[in-house]
């Protein structure tokens, strides 16, 4: 039956809903209607508070006595159903105000309409007959089957309906469009909450979105949610997208993530990726930090890669030597001493025969970080004096001998590598002839210095020589 000018928000008596069945009854009422229905010829007889402003929706228990004496029929113990708190919209007040001009005289049809099937006899009640309200408004569909986008019609957000119990929000149903296998990605569910968060915050609220969500306080539409725990009784699971499940993605996730870190950081913390990889790449800079107001993200266990087999041990140095990188990015430096040199202080076989005679080289060109096993300061120190590889003086000949000119070219080699030379000099050691203030004075600055950039980018090392007086 289609009845022409009802309003769609005036007379859905449903719980047009994402997961409503909590309160989609198909059930009879506790009240035997058929049994009744040659009593009762009108339904305003004890409803009468449906139609009239001020009274009781539901009959007293006396009225019925007046039949249920114990003498005419059998005394009963009925008494009134207690109120179904729900984010409803509707209320019969306004529905028979807005469709009281399209109804027929007759008022008894306008409760039919609702609340018995089609067909059927009088009096065969039902609490609510959805597809009949839907198709009186005009929407061909079922109900849970509707737009998502008209859940708002009918209803108001979960956060604003306090006196609905955690229980029956547990109940809600999920709608058919969540089915969907695009719904969970972000151009299905996260496009539609961008266009209207109404429809979302019918059943949702921040809450629930958080439990996924890491980037949920960068996220609009999240934070346009309010905050209702009682959304958390719909469970959900985070699960990884079919994308993650392709063969090479572990191989690959690299480039697409530096391609697109924001469509990691919906699910991964900077913690996700430092589960695996002992030295982060930048990339991982751009994700968000675990806290307070995000999601805890996909939770990741590092493995072993199909590449490490059983024999992977016997041969790992070749691949080691040649691709040092691909190692660091899940292993440190220390775990490779735990075996290639078990005891720091005795001869190791880290360094293969005849590195002494080489090992300038080798710590000048940085093959390795030498300070991750020796202490500059000491070990080379000591080495170096025992030796009488050592200088007397700031200007003398000792260390540097094998160059009777290092003097003349030092700044190249200090400009180089300046980590070779803070190993044995401090920085009152070039001050000494390098300083704007004093000494020598000589210029350290090789041609084509940018001296307004240096001083933009850091001018505490202009202070250095320069003092206070930066030219």
């Amino acid at each position: 039956m289609r009845l022409p000018g009802i309003p769609l928000a005036a007379g859905l008596v449903i719980l047009l809903g994402a997961f409503g069945s909590a309160v989609l009854h198909q059930d009879r009422d506790a009240f035997d209607h058929e049994k009744h229905r040659k009593v009762f010829p009108e339904c305003q007889g004890c409803h009468a508070g449906i139609t009239e402003t001020g009274r009781a929706v539901y009959p007293p228990p006396e009225s019925c006595a007046t039949c249920h004496d114990g003498s005419v029929e059998k005394k009963v113990d009925w008494s009134p159903p207690p109120a179904r708190p729900s984010n409803f919209r509707f209320t019969h007040a306004e529905h028979a105000k807005e469709s009281g001009e399209n109804l027929p005289a007759d008022s008894a049809l306008a409760c039919p309409a609702c609340h018995i099937p089609s067909g059927a006899t009088w009096l065969t009640v039902r609490r609510t007959i959805s597809a009949q309200c839907l198709d009186c408004h005009g929407v061909q569909t079922a109900h849970l089957s509707a737009p998502d986008t008209a859940c708002g019609t009918c209803h108001f957000p979960l956060a604003e309906a306090t006196a609905m119990p955690e229980e029956r929000v547990a109940k809600f149903e999920k709608p058919a469009s969540h089915d969907d296998a695009a719904f969970l990605s972000s151009k299905g569910h996260g496009e539609q909450a961008n266009r209207s968060t109404l429809s979302c915050s019918i059943c949702h609220a921040r809450d629930f979105c958080v439990e996924c969500h890491v980037n949920a306080p960068e996220v609009k539409a999240i934070q346009a949610l309010a905050v209702d725990s009682r959304s958390l009784a719909i469970k959900t699971e985070l699960k990884a997208p079919a994308s993650h499940q392709e063969s090479r993605f572990l191989s690959q996730h690299g480039g697409k993530a530096k391609q697109d870190p924001g469509s990691c950081a919906y699910c991964h913390t900077q913690e996700s990726c430092t589960a695996c990889h002992r030295a982060p790449p930048n990339v991982v800079l751009l994700l968000p930090a675990s806290g307070p107001g995000r999601g805890i993200g996909a939770r990741i266990e590092r493995g072993r890669p199909a590449s490490h087999s059983a024999d992977f041990v016997d041969k790992h140095g070749p691949l080691a030597g040649s691709s040092p990188g691909t190692c660091s990015a899940c292993h440190e430096r220390a775990e490779c001493l735990e075996c290639h040199r078990p005891n720091a202080g005795a001869a190791g076989n880290y360094h293969p025969a005849g590195f002494l005679t080489r090992h300038p080289a080798a710590a000048f060109n940085r093959e390795a970080e030498c300070a991750e096993c020796h202490n500059q300061a000491a070990f080379c120190v000591t080495c170096h004096q025992q030796a009488g590889l050592v200088s007397p003086g700031n200007l003398q000949k000792g260390y540097h001998d094998a160059s009777g000119v290092f003097l003349l070219n030092h700044g190249t080699a200090a400009r180089q590598n300046i980590e070779t030379c803070v190993a044995c000099h401090s920085e009152r050691d070039c001050l000494a002839c390098h300083s704007a203030q004093s000494g020598r004075r000589f210029n350290p600055h090789g041609p084509g210095f940018d001296a307004e950039r240096m001083k933009r980018k850091n001018p505490q090392t202009c202070a250095a020589c320069h003092g206070n007086s930066i030219p």
